[in-house]
């Protein structure tokens, strides 16, 4: 712990005081840019009755990684490859608490947070995104399994999927509202559904070598370090938990709920209400760290996004991919010849064998369930990433480009969430009409680059912006360097020793 220096007095050093006729206003200089007024933390959320924003980002974290990449994997080279997804998923649970550390503390982004560090290194974060989550990949992904299912064109079912999107964070009168509660909904029916095709289809053998698979650290099936599979384990490890800037964008739906000093932030309002949206402020705030009573109700938010990370979002998280995994193992029992055809490169032989994991359970009925799983997993993780890339694009450009205030933040939001939109329908009518396999696999690639850096970016800002009191501990800052490591060394490893990044 640091000593009073940490909130300087008025008229010290990191504090400027600006004289009015009644009172000073303090502010906190961290970094680069506008200070920080000094304004009161509120108290906590009630850790135990209130769903956070952890919740959303399940919801997009659980999706293709845990329901194909991962069971791919573990068909293919046993439960045993397990020990890098604990690595991964543990890594992000770190990650998402120090995400937290910022938005509460300041009310801002981290998109914010990084510009007052560099601001080049911000917009590398706002490049990446219109490179990567412009392209309509999860929706295409589940409408193609909608289309096994019903027989609907999988380009006609995504374009009116995006469509009800659109229209519903329209008439939204609070936009995170309607995120948090319908995401809620579709991953309770997802873990529930899965949970009970497990049951049906696995054994208390399949769950224990699950579960030991978790820690057989070290282990190296003989076929990993190949041009074909090593590529294909980074994007997997990307895609343990929420992948690429779904961790960033965490920092947004926290100021929306309201958590910390978020809750002097206005919140995003729909189209139809903008016009009751508050003026947003030109930067966030600061609480006074060197106030006992103040650090107390710090402790207290510190505890709540606690239970938001390890009960919700890595509790949910590991339970699923436990599920998926007792499945795989069945798959390959079902279907012995599949890890034959993996080898000579047919990746719809995984599916394959998934429906008749599913099929053996229940009958066809039920190996049609798989592809409403991924129909599903497809039209939830969209709904939150449009509404992500959104708030990312419109934090950025209100903040940071010149002249974007005179428009209101949900303003911006839309303009950027109906370009998305119509940008992904031009693709699905006039773009490549193979599916989203390649756009899936450029976006494993992305995932791994942005999140080693991010983890350094993390690493910077929590040290460099924050008051010294509330910056993290040695071992979050390790684990923030071995992430940093773990992403950045796999992609760069296959890119000199096969040529490659994704496979």
């Amino acid at each position: 712990m640091d000593g009073p220096a940490s909130i300087p007095a008025p008229g010290t050093p990191g504090m400027d005081a600006s004289s009015s006729t009644t009172t000073e206003e303090r502010l906190w200089t961290g970094g680069k840019g506008e200070p920080m007024p000094i304004r009161e933390l509120p108290e906590a959320f009630n850790a135990v009755h209130v769903l956070g924003p952890a919740m959303i980002l399940v919801a997009l974290g659980v999706g293709l990684g845990e329901t194909y990449l991962w069971p791919r994997l573990v068909i293919l080279f046993g439960p045993n490859i397990r020990w890098l997804f604990l690595v991964g998923v543990t890594i992000q649970a770190f990650v998402m608490l120090e995400m937290a550390r910022y938005a509460m503390a300041t009310g801002e982004s981290i998109f914010f947070g990084a510009a007052r560090v560099w601001k080049p290194l911000m917009w590398f974060f706002f490049v990446v995104a219109i490179a990567v989550y412009i392209w309509p990949g999860h929706i295409s992904a589940g409408a193609d399994a909608f289309e096994q299912l019903t027989g609907i064109p999988w380009q006609v079912s995504a374009i009116v999927g995006m469509v009800i999107i659109g229209l519903v964070y329209t008439v939204a009168k609070v936009v995170y509202n309607i995120v948090e509660n319908l995401l809620s909904v579709l991953v309770g029916i997802l873990v529930i559904g899965s949970a009970v095709v497990a049951g049906l289809v696995g054994s208390l053998g399949d769950l224990g070598s699950t579960l030991q698979g978790l820690f057989m650290f070290g282990f190296i099936p003989k076929d990993m370090f190949t041009a074909l599979w090593f590529p294909v384990i980074v994007g997997a490890c990307a895609f343990a938990g929420p992948s690429g800037m779904q961790q960033m964008w965490y920092t947004l739906w926290l100021r929306d709920k309201g958590a910390g000093m978020g809750a002097h932030l206005p919140r995003i309002k729909g189209l139809l209400h903008a016009g009751e949206e508050e003026t947003m402020p030109s930067r966030g705030y600061m609480f006074d760290t060197e106030n006992p009573a103040e650090m107390t109700k710090w402790k207290a938010w510190r505890r709540w996004v606690a239970v938001d990370t390890w009960v919700l979002f890595y509790g949910i998280t590991m339970l699923v991919t436990i599920i998926f995994t007792i499945i795989a193992q069945s798959a390959a029992r079902l279907s012995p010849a599949v890890v034959t055809q993996m080898k000579a490169d047919d990746q719809s032989a995984v599916l394959q064998a998934m429906y008749n994991a599913f099929a053996h359970g229940g009958g066809r009925a039920m190996g049609l369930l798989l592809y409403a799983f991924i129909a599903l997993v497809g039209f939830k993780a969209s709904f939150g990433l449009f509404d992500a890339f959104a708030r990312g694009q419109a934090d950025m450009t209100y903040f940071f480009v010149r002249g974007a205030r005179k428009f209101k933040m949900s303003q911006l939001y839309f303009v950027f969430l109906w370009g998305v939109l119509i940008f992904g329908i031009i693709i699905l009518l006039w773009g490549p009409a193979d599916g989203p396999t390649q756009i899936l696999n450029t976006l494993a690639f992305a995932s791994t680059l942005v999140m080693g850096a991010y983890c350094v970016t993390l690493l910077f800002v929590n040290n460099k912006v924050l008051p010294k009191r509330i910056r993290p501990g040695w071992i979050t800052k390790t684990v923030l360097g071995i992430g940093a490591v773990f992403y950045l060394g796999m992609l760069f490893y296959s890119l000199a020793a096969y040529g490659v990044v994704v496979g």
